[in-house]
């Protein structure tokens, strides 16, 4: 009965499979794979409950079953059940350790629930058994980004793009290759391009004749980040209506904005977050819009394609453009005299229009905790910090640190992230310090997240992936942030903001004077103090906060382009 069910099971009769499986007797030695066909076939049909009932029910007479539990695993996987199906998949392996597919299943539960040490060593696993397994590179390669390997995650997407299916992995090189330390600005320009010729959709043919008041549009997937849209709000609340009307393209609902945009009447808000590609520029080309700003870059690889197909005559590029996009399609990209020198502009196939002072003008309009006194006053020793995210942390930023916290006595160095979430990646990074020199703290809501600064004497930046909204909490806080002028446009954002600011002294030449300088302030309680209580005041008279004047700026551009 098991086999013809089997023969049932080939030809896709489904029902007259199961069937046979159902009349397969409990005292017949294939009863238990009878009860595994039919999980199959549950799963098969997308009856995911039905599938694992089938699977245990055949785990039951044989625990040792590695296909049962792999399979197991599996259909638990894909109801988010992560816990329990890695207990599936490690009783599997327990049997047959020699299962590729089941390590690299098992990688992609504890990818899932952010359990990156654990992921990338069932990654590595699965590639010691297969090693030009192309999705394993892929998987593996994000991993080690998360965790900072930025350079080896480079590696392995590029590896992983030479198999049948390059789309992906050659997506991925274009996204992280700007933070990569052993790359250069020619080496941005390749991959990017290389990524756009092949994998983006053709720009529309889009002309019209511009309406007697200019119509501009920002689109973006991050207008709920309210504290990432400083600067997008800054921009858009000081917009002269008179002279323009603007158009909100957002992957999140007007609702869900809780702080930060100013509405006024005739602003045009459209939700695009159930909207397919195709139908966002359609929606774009028929609003007329006469300037579109796209606020996404590579920060939002799904919404890349709109900006693509080129919906609006004039196409600029700001906000999260700290690299040439490799993409034809943009008439220009905004930045400033710091991040983008003259003769670096061979390295962009957009024109480079530069604003006067920074690029990234910024208002808070949120819930900030008060600037408190430097805790060294009260400790007597030294905290550096750094907010960022973990994948800008590379082996090269963590060796400077290592250096710094050497030459200042008694220092220790805070570090929050949420990739720091769990023991084994706080673990990974503690192993990289001096035992006790580095506190380490997971996610918390954001206004936890910036009380952290009241534990930080001393902000250290990340590099060649400086800061920008980490740049501009830590100072909004009083906490000086130590930079260095790097070697692309990534590396020089902080440089950007900090001159805009007036606290050009923390921007160094190299990344020696870099430490020099942390050395240096770690020293001078009193001027930390005196930096504390008067940086944000000093910081709303700087250009940095003059969103008035940038917003003048701005609309310049547009009508001008």
């Amino acid at each position: 009965m098991l086999q013809q069910g089997m023969a049932h099971h080939r030809e896709g009769r489904l029902a007259e499979a199961a069937e046979c499986y159902r009349r397969v007797p409990v005292s017949d030695p294939e009863y238990e794979n009878a009860r595994y066909q039919l999980g199959l076939i549950a799963h098969q049909e997308g009856r995911l409950e039905d599938a694992i009932a089938a699977y245990r029910r055949a785990l039951a007479i044989e625990p040792a079953f590695v296909d049962g539990q792999s399979n197991l695993g599996n259909a638990l996987q894909e109801l988010g059940r992560f816990d329990e199906a890695l207990a599936a998949y490690r009783a599997a392996l327990a049997v047959d350790p020699s299962r590729a597919n089941i390590w690299y299943t098992a990688g992609c539960a504890e990818s899932a629930r952010k359990h990156y040490v654990a992921a990338i060593a069932c990654f590595r696993r699965a590639l010691a058994l297969v090693p030009e397994w192309r999705e394993a590179q892929h998987n593996l390669a994000h991993m080690v980004f998360n965790l900072g390997q930025v350079d080896e995650a480079l590696a392995l997407f590029r590896r992983a793009a030479e198999g049948t299916h390059p789309e992906l992995p050659r997506s991925m090189v274009a996204v992280v290759i700007p933070g990569s330390p052993t790359s250069d600005n020619q080496g941005i320009l390749d991959a990017r391009s290389t990524f756009a010729d092949h994998d983006l959709p053709a720009a529309r043919s889009v002309r019209h004749a511009r309406h007697p008041r200019l119509r501009v549009g920002y689109l973006s997937s991050f207008f709920h980040s309210h504290n990432w849209m400083k600067p997008v709000w800054g921009l858009i609340n000081q917009h002269d209506r008179s002279a323009l009307d603007l158009h909100i393209f957002s992957d999140a609902p007007l609702s869900a904005i809780e702080y930060g945009y100013r509405q006024q009447a005739g602003d045009q808000y459209h939700d695009i977050s159930a909207s397919l590609n195709d139908a966002v520029a359609d929606l774009i080309e028929h609003a007329g819009i006469d300037v579109l700003v796209d606020l996404n870059g590579y920060s939002a690889m799904r919404r890349l394609p709109i900006a693509a197909l080129k919906p609006a005559p004039v196409l600029i590029g700001w906000f999260n453009m700290f690299a040439t996009t490799g993409m034809a399609c943009y008439d220009c990209l905004i930045g400033d005299a710091e991040v983008v020198p003259v003769d670096e502009e061979r390295y962009y196939r957009e024109r480079i229009i530069r604003v006067p002072g920074s690029y990234l003008t910024f208002e808070v309009g949120y819930p900030v905790p008060d600037v408190v006194a430097p805790p060294c006053l009260a400790k007597g020793a030294i905290t550096f910090g750094c907010l960022a995210p973990l994948y800008k942390i590379t082996p090269d930023v963590i060796g400077v640190w290592r250096r710094i916290l050497g030459e200042v006595p008694d220092s220790t160095l805070v570090l929050k992230s949420t990739a720091l979430a769990g023991e084994d990646e706080r673990q990974f990074v503690r192993d990289q310090f001096p035992e006790g020199r580095v506190r380490l703290y997971g996610p918390s809501d954001h206004y936890e997240f910036l009380k952290t600064y009241d534990e930080i004497d001393i902000a250290l930046d990340t590099f060649p992936y400086n800061g920008g909204t980490t740049t501009t909490e830590a100072i909004w806080q009083g906490v000086p942030v130590v930079t260095f002028w790097g070697d692309r446009w990534v590396a020089r954002t902080s440089a950007s903001i900090l001159r805009a600011g007036r606290l050009g002294d923390y921007v160094r030449r190299d990344i020696h004077d870099y430490a020099a300088c942390a050395i240096e302030l770690s020293r001078a309680p009193t001027k930390l103090a005196e930096l504390r209580a008067t940086m944000r005041e000093r910081l709303t008279r700087s250009p940095v906060c003059d969103t008035p004047g940038f917003a003048r700026h701005m609309e310049r551009v547009y009508f001008e382009t």
